[in-house]
C-alpha cells in the first residue's frame, strides 16, 4: 500500500516558478525601470517563451499586482519593526518612523515607483495586493496618533513631506544622501507645526 503524499510537489513547483518569474520581473524593473518591464524580457530571463508566462500570470498587470503586494508587504514589515523600536519621546519617535520609511523607499527606486506612482493608466492593484498598503498607512496613523498627531490634514502633510523627500532623493541624488540629510530638519519643522 502506498502512503499518502505529505506534500503537493506540483503546487510547490508552480509556486517556485511564480517566484522565479517575480524575481526576474524585479531584476528587469531595476535594470530598465518599472514602466519598461516587458513580458518578453521576463520570459527570456527565466528561460521561457513569452506565452508560457500566461500559465502563471494572466497579464503584465498581474505581475505588477504581485510585485505591488510584495513591495507594500515589505514596507509593512519594515515599518512594524521600526515603530516597535521607536523612541518614546514624541519628536524622536516621529523622526525614527519617518527615517524608517525614507530608508525603505530610497533603497529601491523601481519598488518605490511601483508603490507610489501611477505607472500605467490601466494598472490598479487588487484589493489583496493593496491591503498591505492600507495596513502600513494605518500603522503610521496609529503611531502618529499615539504621539498626539491625529488630524487628517496633519497626516496628509506628513505623507506629503516624506514622499517629497523620497522623490527628491531618488530623482536628484540616487544612492546619495543629499535629501536624506534634510530629513531631521524637515521633521523638526513638521513637529513644530503640529505642536509636538
Amino acid at each position: 500500500m502506498l502512503g499518502t503524499p505529505s506534500r503537493n510537489r506540483i503546487a510547490e513547483r508552480r509556486e517556485a516558478t511564480r517566484r522565479e518569474i517575480l524575481d526576474a520581473a524585479w531584476a528587469v524593473a531595476r535594470e530598465k525601470g518599472i514602466t519598461a518591464l516587458t513580458l518578453r524580457d521576463v520570459a527570456e530571463r527565466v528561460g521561457m517563451q513569452t506565452p508560457s508566462l500566461y500559465s502563471h500570470f494572466e497579464s503584465k498587470n498581474a505581475i505588477y499586482d504581485a510585485m505591488f503586494g510584495e513591495a507594500w508587504a515589505g514596507c509593512l514589515e519594515a515599518m512594524t519593526a521600526g515603530i516597535a523600536n521607536a523612541p518614546e519621546e514624541p519628536r524622536a519617535g516621529l523622526l525614527h518612523m519617518m527615517r524608517t520609511y525614507f530608508d525603505y523607499a530610497v533603497a529601491d527606486q523601481a519598488r518605490n515607483q511601483l508603490m507610489n506612482i501611477r505607472i500605467s493608466a490601466d494598472f490598479e492593484p487588487s484589493a489583496e495586493a493593496y491591503a498591505p498598503s492600507i495596513a502600513t498607512y494605518e500603522l503610521g496613523r496609529q503611531h502618529l496618533a499615539s504621539i498626539g498627531v491625529d488630524s487628517d490634514a496633519d497626516l496628509d502633510l506628513c505623507a506629503a513631506l516624506i514622499g517629497g523627500l523620497v522623490d527628491a532623493q531618488l530623482a536628484n541624488d540616487p544612492g546619495g544622501d543629499r535629501y536624506a540629510r534634510l530629513l531631521d530638519g524637515a521633521v523638526q519643522m513638521y513637529a513644530d507645526h503640529v505642536g509636538l
